[in-house]
């Protein structure tokens, strides 16, 4: 693909890109949740653009919208490209979006010079990778892993509609969610292109780069519990203050996870402190630990240290502390065949490729648990993304897509 022709398919993804914007539930900002009349218009449009690029459409028993260009023989394996549709509130129209319209791109440049190439490609729009309506992430991406709980049937929004009842209503049936499960043997692997969603890539200079793995995550409910006690009386050598405690400990935990590297991070992100009165000391402080990143060994020295520590600061003070962990999501590394190909589609067409992790989750971490996974990353102003400032440039998008052909026609083209 020469420049001008990738300046015409980035032309026509970032007008697509606004046309999937404007369908919306509400007419001042972007949302478009899993199972609701503006889910479906997408899809359906979406589907639209999959036939006129040259391939077979249908509407799995999930809700994802998929379509096929077929192997130069038929019925081969697929390389899946994809992601999804779905949005959180309020939204920018990227995320998710450009990886769906930029790989139309790749197969409509396939079509047109008639190329078919020994794998097929299939192009998938998730239903619901963010989880807005329901709680429940990924819906799409289990749904052709094969790996739905029945208990996500019963899930309820916040309208008190259940996932089962939100099929029904727009023609679905929950007793066929398994038809949406695929063979392993009928893909050979999947490749993800997404915004960055972080500002490393603006930071290098670079309008591409290569994922290394998606980041695990640990979070978990922290305590720290001493005394209440007049803010007037109890001198400060006798104080069992919980706050103090915990403000101490959040600065450990900023310090220490800088110290393990860049590719650690860790947030505080809620605290709540009882009484809560300006004359009282507090005697106990709730709070939240996340800490993410891409080596799950890493992870847990990390989070070994920071309870260390916190039990450590407690007794000093004459406190307690505990910690519970709710929430545990493993490192989803990327196949290293996959990465080697993408860094080199990325090298051919902006000189150099940057390797990097994702700190955000994204719908090849359930593709990972049955097929290979590779992801490249795209620039986006700032990092800002979930917003409606969330932007890309055109001109890095004609260079994604040379780079993702490049990448589709070596890793489909191999026998």
């Amino acid at each position: 693909m020469n420049a001008a022709d990738a300046a015409r398919a980035a032309a026509r993804v970032m007008a697509r890109c606004d046309a999937l914007a404007a369908i919306s539930e509400a007419p001042d900002g972007l949302t478009r949740v899993y199972l609701s009349p503006e889910h479906l218009r997408a899809n359906a449009l979406t589907g639209e653009w999959m036939r006129a690029a040259g391939m077979r459409v249908w509407q799995d028993s999930v809700g994802n919208i998929c379509g096929r260009y077929e192997a130069s023989t038929p019925g081969a394996p697929a390389l899946l490209l994809g992601s999804h549709l779905d949005t959180v509130r309020d939204a920018g129209r990227y995320d998710g979006m450009l990886g769906v319209l930029t790989a139309i791109e790749i197969v409509q440049t396939l079509n047109a010079s008639g190329t078919r190439l020994p794998h097929a490609i299939e192009i998938i729009g998730f239903a619901d990778e963010e989880g807005t309506r329901f709680g429940i992430t990924l819906l799409g991406s289990r749904g052709i892993t094969g790996s739905w709980p029945e208990s996500w049937l019963t899930h309820r929004d916040g309208n008190s509609i259940t996932v089962e009842q939100a099929m029904s209503d727009v023609g679905f049936s929950a007793h066929n969610v398994q038809q949406a499960a695929r063979k392993p043997d009928e893909i050979m692997a999947y490749l993800e292109l997404h915004i960055e969603q972080g500002p490393s890539l603006e930071q290098e200079g670079l309008a591409l780069g290569v994922v290394t793995a998606i980041n695990g995550a640990r979070r978990l409910n922290c305590r720290f519990l001493g005394e209440a006690g007049h803010a007037g009386t109890v001198p400060m050598a006798h104080r069992r203050d919980a706050l103090a405690a915990a403000a101490e400990w959040m600065v450990f935990i900023e310090q220490a996870t800088a110290a393990h590297g860049p590719q650690l991070v860790a947030t505080v992100g809620a605290l709540h402190c009882a009484p809560g009165a300006v004359n009282v000391i507090p005697g106990e402080v709730s709070l939240s630990l996340d800490v993410r990143g891409p080596d799950d060994d890493a992870l847990a020295t990390l989070l070994a240290e920071l309870l260390t520590q916190g039990e450590a600061i407690a007794q000093r003070r004459g406190l307690n502390f505990n910690a519970e962990q709710y929430y545990q999501i493993a490192a989803t590394r990327c196949d290293d065949t996959l990465q080697a190909a993408l860094r080199r589609a990325v090298t051919g067409v902006q000189g150099r490729s940057l390797s990097l992790p994702s700190g955000a989750g994204h719908d090849a971490i359930a593709i990972a648990a049955r097929w290979p996974v590779g992801m490249l990353f795209v620039r986006c102003a700032g990092g800002v993304s979930h917003h409606p400032d969330e932007s890309v440039q055109e001109s890095d998008v004609a260079l994604a897509v040379q780079a993702y052909l490049q990448a589709v026609i070596e890793v489909a083209g191999a026998h």
